[in-house]
């Protein structure tokens, strides 16, 4: 595409809005704070279901006993009840089979009193009363009697006054609320049929209270209540001081296998007595030391492999150069060659040349393994940077009939980085996607943020199959091993890459799908530490982004030069044109 006839391309970037999540404090976060330990702690949890289990156990067994108490207090004082209502019945009819009335009304009112009074001394109750079954007016008949106000403190139900009105050989009773002041207590009234002479049957009615059951009743339901809460609380504390004893060497282990994990080698549990914690104490030791003594000798191993590749790519270079001058030579002179030897000469040239391009990798590999690269830093425009490896490029993409072009809305501004490396990672994306373009349009993309800086290549080759993705940065990996490398590759590119990517403290991440092509993102960050956000250069690119990219149509060759920066502050303008 020329100069000035560029179509301006623009994208829209969502900006993610982040909302900081902020945590109840107070009294609103105890919720969340118990479902933390619930999760976390195996004693807080133990305990806790302890504790449930015992309360609920604790709380069925107090509820039986009350209720087996209270039945047996009541059957019990009932039995009593009964049995003194019978005594004092039996002595009232025998006062009133022996007194002789003729049918005198003083004399039936003077042996009323006297069977009450036998009836206050025989009984332990005071609430009494005699009330004559057949309520015809009679003239000698007393009128009906009541002690310890009897009337006012007890009602006498209907269905009870017609049980012993029917049968004058039983004893009956029943439960009733006694007034006591403002107050009903609980009580039991036993009514049956007494034999007056002259007069006929009268209903006897005595009511007892209940007030001591019910005194001892509530003494014994508070003691079982407090015994049971001291047996919760008690059987928690056990079960906690169990526990700890339990838990603390698993959390002793949990936390030296963390240390372990982290790269702490000397790290050991302490080994005491002879139970089971003992004997995974000795054996995670052993575990331990068998694990130090392998990293140890794979250690020592690596060092001797990094020692061999380093050493023997130094001594390569001296041959090695002195191959190439020679190698120089004779394809500097294979016209005066036949055929044959000229098409060898050039072969040598360009084996000669891979060869020492995997020499200058095996080497900088080394390094890396090594821990002694060190980056270079400059102010670099990474836009430009990227302009000049395309132009530097635009050769070979036209030999493989690929279209490169530069979409750069920001990456202008310089920021410190290692040119060199940052250089050497945009050659190898984009030599990649030149040889597994396929001949299709190749775009490579720059743009910034107040974070980063990034670059992405994008290409519409066949792609990468999703189980290969995760070998991509693998040293001498290839997704088909039958594909020869056309343009001298020695399979550490991408691997050095990614070393240096992080070097920067960036990342290098790919996208990739089969028929859609693939996307390398390089991102670097302004701070120098390592990145997080996210990143300029989106990774995915959109569904529609093939056929937009068909829509612009072919380029033409540019003569690529070098880029000015934006002479005013903070803008960022798009180029006019692109390669």
């Amino acid at each position: 595409m020329a100069r000035g006839q560029g179509a301006a391309t623009t994208g829209t970037t969502a900006a993610a809005s982040r909302r900081p999540v902020t945590r109840a404090t107070g009294w609103r976060a105890w919720p969340d704070d118990i479902a933390a330990m619930w999760r976390r702690s195996l004693r807080f949890r133990t305990v806790v279901i302890t504790l449930a289990l015992t309360a609920l156990a604790i709380l069925v067994a107090c509820v039986w006993m009350s209720l087996a108490i209270q039945n047996e207090l009541f059957e019990s004082r009932k039995q009593q009840v009964l049995a003194d209502a019978r005594r004092a019945a039996v002595e009232a009819q025998a006062t009133l089979d022996s007194a002789e009335v003729q049918g005198d009304e003083v004399q039936l009112q003077s042996l009323l009193l006297a069977v009450g009074s036998t009836i206050a001394q025989q009984s332990e109750t005071d609430l009494f009363t005699m009330i004559r079954t057949d309520q015809t007016p009679s003239s000698i008949a007393p009128p009906d009697f009541f002690s310890g106000g009897f009337n006012r403190l007890v009602t006498v139900s209907d269905a009870m006054s017609a049980a012993v009105e029917q049968d004058a050989s039983q004893q009956w009773w029943q439960s009733i609320g006694i007034a006591i002041g403002e107050s009903t207590a609980p009580g039991i009234l036993v009514g049956q049929q007494l034999q007056v002479p002259a007069l006929g049957s009268y209903e006897l009615y005595l009511a007892y209270d209940l007030v001591g059951p019910a005194q001892t009743l509530g003494f014994v339901q508070v003691t079982l209540w407090i015994v049971g809460v001291g047996l919760v609380l008690l059987i928690g504390a056990i079960a906690w001081f169990v526990l700890r004893s339990v838990t603390t060497p698993i959390a002793d282990a949990a936390d030296t296998s963390a240390r372990l994990a982290a790269g702490d080698l000397g790290v050991r549990l302490p080994v005491r007595g002879e139970d089971e914690f003992a004997t995974l104490g000795r054996s995670f030791n052993a575990m331990a030391d068998s694990i130090e003594s392998q990293i140890k000798e794979l250690a020592d191993l690596s060092l001797v492999q990094q020692r061999f590749v380093s050493d023997v790519s130094h001594e390569l270079r001296t041959p090695l150069t002195t191959i190439r001058l020679a190698a120089d030579i004779i394809n500097d002179r294979r016209d005066e060659f036949d055929a044959a030897t000229a098409r060898a000469a050039e072969l040598l040239n360009a084996q000669v040349q891979r060869f020492e391009t995997l020499l200058t990798d095996l080497l900088e590999i080394s390094r890396y393994d090594a821990g002694s690269v060190q980056l270079e830093l400059e102010p670099t425009s990474l836009a430009h940077l990227a302009g000049d490896v395309i132009g530097s490029m635009q050769a070979l993409a036209e030999q493989h009939g690929s279209d490169v072009r530069l979409v750069a809305p920001g990456g202008y501004s310089p920021m410190e980085m290692d040119a060199r490396r940052v250089r050497r990672i945009v050659r190898n994306l984009l030599g990649n996607a030149i040889e597994h373009g396929e001949g299709h349009p190749i775009v490579v993309t720059v743009d910034s943020n107040q974070q980063a800086v990034a670059l992405g290549v994008r290409d519409f080759g066949l792609g990468i199959e999703p189980q290969h993705l995760e070998h991509v940065f693998d040293r001498f990996w290839r997704a088909d091993p039958s594909r020869t490398r056309t343009i001298g590759g020695t399979g550490l590119g991408l691997s050095i890459s990614l070393g240096d990517a992080r070097l920067h403290g960036g990342d290098l991440a790919v996208w990739s799908q089969p028929g859609r092509g693939s996307n390398f993102v390089l991102t670097i960050p302004r701070s120098g530490s390592s990145f997080d956000g996210v990143s300029p250069v989106p990774l995915e690119p959109g569904d529609d982004d093939a056929s937009a990219f068909d829509a612009l149509g072919l380029t033409q060759p540019l003569d690529i030069r070098p880029l000015a920066v934006p002479p005013h502050a903070g803008a960022e303008p798009t180029p006019g044109g692109s390669a």
